[in-house]
């Protein structure tokens, strides 16, 4: 059974919403950032941002200060407020024909400790541990886990109904993306969603895996300091947006190598066809639209690479998976790439005009040769996820990405 509990959001003032909500600090050029912090003193860029304010960089933990004195001046300005009452959030992304109906809420740690909240993907220690203490300093926790659960027509219903009332936020950002939230404040309808939830025994992490492992680290560690612990203390859970699993949109990461390893065209073509049937294509522009083929571009030309399935056998879930093949049977035995996460000589792409930056790159001499895939399913993650694998990195790129600063759950 998952649990799943309200909690009291610290969110922005409702004439505020729109400035204070902002997209990952990963995702900003550099003169883009700049100009909002510039313009924008509203955004939450200025609270994960804190030396701008003296125009100097921070690290470590004197940042970490910094940010919590940024987010304390939100509180006392008043562009953040402070729900009386534990709630859910409801929270609606849409744009053109992408749209994604979720809602905030706060997780258990045991589930997530006993393998009721499923992953695919390995973390890094390091990285675990950073952002652990970067919530211990701060206090509070802006970035949600991305959870998926399967279809449900009774969660359905209640979600339907509470969004067909008028929200507290309605506004389009400037990427166009319109951003609606609702809060869900009847202790009936509360209820039924934990029931509901109670009789769910398996929730999926689409996007978040160091986000939930770091906060599964603070709960360890603060349990540990403290004599009087109950179980109920808010560091035993972590903020999540929960999305049935048809309202995730999956893109696919493509692969780039700057060489061949040593070997020339013809000679790097004669060791793919130990595997793999070959086809130059002539028509242009090639993307793959079957699992288990590829698209590859060399050297000014576009090929199709189609698996020969009575030479790689599969095994297993993650034998099966497009990324694990191309590692399995190109990426490390032939261009010697063995470490996926680390190695400088491989970089990835995503999106639906990453095929074209590809070609851009390769073009160029950054790189010798491209790889596109067909994005993984959800039915692939959850095999994988049931079978307690993990998948390559970079192996998905999911939607909805959540604005920062929305909800924020506090420790």
């Amino acid at each position: 059974m998952a649990v799943i509990k309200p909690f009291k959001a610290i969110r922005p003032a409702k004439d505020k919403a729109s400035f204070v909500a902002s997209r990952s600090y990963e995702e900003y050029p550099k003169d883009e950032l700049k100009s909002v912090l510039k313009y924008n003193p509203f955004s939450f860029l200025h609270i994960i941002n804190p030396g701008f304010k003296f125009h100097k960089n921070t690290k470590g933990r004197e940042r970490f200060r910094l940010v919590h004195n940024r987010y304390l001046e939100f509180l006392e300005d008043h562009i953040f407020l402070k729900d009386d009452e534990p709630c859910f959030y409801l929270y609606q992304i849409s744009k053109g024909d992408f749209n994604s109906l979720g809602f905030f809420c706060a997780c258990s740690v045991l589930d997530y400790q006993n393998d009721v909240i499923k992953k695919h993907e390995d973390t890094i220690q390091r990285r675990e541990k950073l952002f652990a203490d970067y919530l211990d300093v701060v206090g509070f926790n802006a970035e949600p886990v991305l959870l998926t659960y399967a279809n449900n027509s009774a969660i359905d219903e209640i979600i339907r109904n509470e969004a067909s009332k008028e929200p507290e936020y309605n506004f389009t950002t400037t990427d166009k993306y319109n951003h609606q939230l609702w809060k869900i404040d009847d202790s009936a309808t509360i209820g039924n969603l934990q029931t509901c939830f109670a009789q769910t025994d398996k929730l999926y992490i689409a996007d978040g895996h160091h986000r939930s492992a770091s906060s599964n680290l603070l709960a360890k560690k603060k349990k540990e300091a403290n004599p009087n612990h109950s179980g109920t203390e808010p560091y035993n859970y972590f903020m999540a947006y929960l999305i049935p699993e048809t309202e995730i949109k999956i893109y696919e990461f493509n692969r780039m190598v700057k060489d061949l390893n040593g070997f020339t065209k013809e000679e790097f073509l004669i060791q793919l066809d130990e595997l793999y049937r070959i086809e130059k294509r002539d028509d242009g522009l090639y993307k793959p639209t079957q699992k288990h083929h590829f698209g590859m571009y060399l050297d000014g030309e576009y090929y199709s690479l189609y698996l020969r399935k009575t030479v790689y056998g599969f095994t297993d879930a993650l034998s099966k998976l497009d990324t694990q093949i191309l590692y399995k049977t190109i990426l490390e035995p032939i261009l010697g790439i063995h470490d996926l996460r680390k190695d400088k000589r491989i970089s990835y792409g995503y999106g639906k005009h990453n095929v074209l930056k590809m070609k851009d790159n390769i073009d160029k001499g950054d790189y010798a040769v491209g790889f596109n895939l067909v994005p993984t399913t959800i039915e692939e993650i959850k095999a994988i996820a049931d079978a307690g694998q993990v998948m390559p990195p970079k192996s998905t790129y999911i939607e909805p990405k959540l604005r920062s600063g929305m909800t924020i759950y506090e420790f």
